[in-house]
């Protein structure tokens, strides 16, 4: 009895603490908000928080996991984001593992980390949001707009604006692997330095802007970095999937890399990274039919060098793909089946 009670008087104090007008709800004992107001959490503690993003059909949260390591109190933000494609999956299990070694009593700031962005999107097992759109295509999003509009908005409303630096989480989509591998632009000395101290295997120097496809926006590192947030993205293997090594080297590379922003102090572990890339694309199948991809992730490819052979129904050899330039495999199809335009490896072209 004297247990219960003190565990809801707890509990309350928590919830007027951090502002009762901000809580909408609790689930399973976690607070529900609609904004996250770094200053009323107590430091030296790891909070747990629900992040309401939008209203579903019942008129309920649309909500998203948030993990707050509040240190000292010191003004930097680290702001970690996974999922925004809800079939990629290894960087929540990064962030969990993260969290879970992290001590706060020896923390100089706050870590911010959201896994499971696209939470809808990771309970049915799919890369968009619900209309299937790719939510990393059309930051900022509107705030009267579709469904996916208004949750980007609400992303670059709620979410962003807290970080002063910032690491988002990805993994190939479906049919497809890659390499454990990071993208941010190399001229900016901050974001080079973040990337070399994540130990990705091949870097690639780009900007961030959505530029594919029928993408309208911006990427969610695009858009950071338009709000003056130093902004990295991280690729860690394969999708719908955990893997062992990924996760251990992402939580490594996160370990090296508070240190290196002076969240916290010790002692920095890592390799040079060699493999970095001035650009990179994707090859295609001009034909349809079964694609033999013939390259293994990270392999350096010399120009003409063969890199898959496609066949048709009936087992006919119609068309061999070789390298058009010199690269490097950052990642590859693993799916046989492909219309004309399916994709055959993504080749980054290293830096001379």
């Amino acid at each position: 009895m004297y247990q219960k009670l003190f565990l809801i008087l707890t509990t309350s104090l928590f919830s007027y603490s951090f502002c009762q007008e901000n809580v909408s709800a609790r689930n399973n004992g976690i607070l529900v908000v609609e904004d996250l107001h770094l200053e009323q959490l107590e430091s030296g503690k790891i909070h747990k928080l629900w992040l309401q993003l939008g209203e579903n059909e019942l008129s309920e949260p649309i909500k998203v996991p948030v993990l707050i390591a509040k240190g000292d109190g010191t003004p930097k933000v680290l702001g970690l984001t996974a999922a925004i494609h809800g079939n990629e999956l290894n960087g929540i299990a990064i962030i969990h593992q993260f969290f879970s070694k992290i001590d706060v009593t020896k923390l100089k700031g706050t870590i911010i980390a959201i896994p499971g962005l696209n939470s809808l999107a990771v309970a049915r097992n799919q890369r968009e949001f619900l209309d299937r759109v790719d939510l990393n295509r059309i930051l900022p999003g509107k705030p009267n707009g579709n469904g996916s509009e208004q949750m980007t908005y609400k992303i670059g409303e709620k979410i962003i604006p807290l970080f002063d630096y910032h690491v988002d989480l990805h993994t190939a989509s479906f049919g497809r692997i890659n390499s454990l591998y990071g993208r941010g632009d190399m001229k900016d000395e901050t974001l080079a330095s973040m990337l070399q101290v994540l130990e990705p295997d091949i870097i690639v120097s780009n900007r961030g802007k959505a530029s594919f496809g029928s993408a309208s926006g911006l990427t969610m590192r695009a858009f950071a970095i338009s709000k003056g947030v130093k902004s990295v993205t991280m690729e860690y293997g394969n999708p719908q999937v955990y893997q062992k090594d990924m996760i251990e080297r992402g939580v490594k590379g996160l370990k090296n890399l508070i240190i290196h922003l002076g969240l916290r102090e010790g002692e920095i572990v890592t390799s040079t990274i060699d493999n970095i890339c001035s650009k990179s694309y994707w090859i295609y199948t001009d034909k349809g039919g079964y694609l033999d991809v013939k390259v293994s992730l990270n392999q350096k490819l010399k120009k003409d060098e063969l890199i898959a052979i496609l066949r048709n129904s009936f087992g006919e050899l119609i068309a061999t793909y070789r390298a058009p330039e010199d690269g490097i495999v950052i990642g590859k199809s693993t799916n046989p089946v492909n219309i004309s335009g399916g994709r055959i490896i993504h080749l980054g072209i290293l830096e001379k």
